[in-house]
């Protein structure tokens, strides 16, 4: 019984992100994710409380898919600029994503500018990244693979090719490498550090 609860839940997940894509946020309804689930109202709000808590929930499966990928490959590296590079590595899977749900996640970025709480789901993981990559940044210089940077700012600069390479690939998959041009902007970075200082 527990399995198909969560069978259920899945289901209205995926039906929900595929009617958010189609017709976005504001043109989906709790009916048309029900009837595209093929479940009852009451199937829908017994696994979650509203549309939003469902657009909520896609939002941040996203967000933590792509967090452990990316820890995973930090966690692999040998100093920090390694791991930094290696990063670059998780670009195919996120354009495979894309590729499939590409409205889906420009209707996140859409809903941000309207909604407070889809804004903060979305501006918590920059901070979050931010942190994350300023805490890495300094581990490079207690280690010495890097010397004399402020972290915090690039940290930003690493966050900001990441957001950059994201769009422009979302917008033209298929006629470049995005993996390419990530790991490519990513040694610039770790060079011009190393050259800078």
């Amino acid at each position: 019984m527990q399995n198909r609860g969560i069978e259920t839940k899945q289901q209205i997940l995926q039906s929900a992100a595929a009617c958010f894509a189609k017709e976005g946020y504001e043109g989906t309804g709790v009916l048309e994710i029900c009837n595209a689930a093929g479940v009852s109202k009451g199937a829908f709000y017994h696994h979650f409380p509203s549309k939003h808590a469902v657009f909520m929930t896609l939002l941040e499966d996203w967000l933590d898919r792509l967090d452990v990928k990316l820890r995973d490959i930090a966690h692999s590296a040998t100093d920090v600029p390694s791991s930094l590079i290696n990063m670059t590595q998780v670009i195919p899977g996120v354009f495979n994503d894309a590729n499939q749900q590409l409205q889906m996640y420009l209707e996140f970025w859409a809903q941000a500018t309207r909604d407070p709480l889809i804004f903060e789901a979305l501006i918590k993981p920059y901070h979050l990244y931010t942190r994350y990559f300023s805490a890495l940044l300094q581990k490079g210089m207690e280690e010495g693979s890097l010397t004399g940077i402020k972290p915090e700012i690039v940290s930003k600069v690493i966050i900001s090719l990441a957001i950059g390479v994201l769009l422009q690939g979302m917008l033209d998959s298929n006629n470049t490498d995005w993996q390419e041009v990530a790991e490519s902007g990513m040694r610039m970075i770790t060079n011009q550090i190393k050259e800078e200082h």
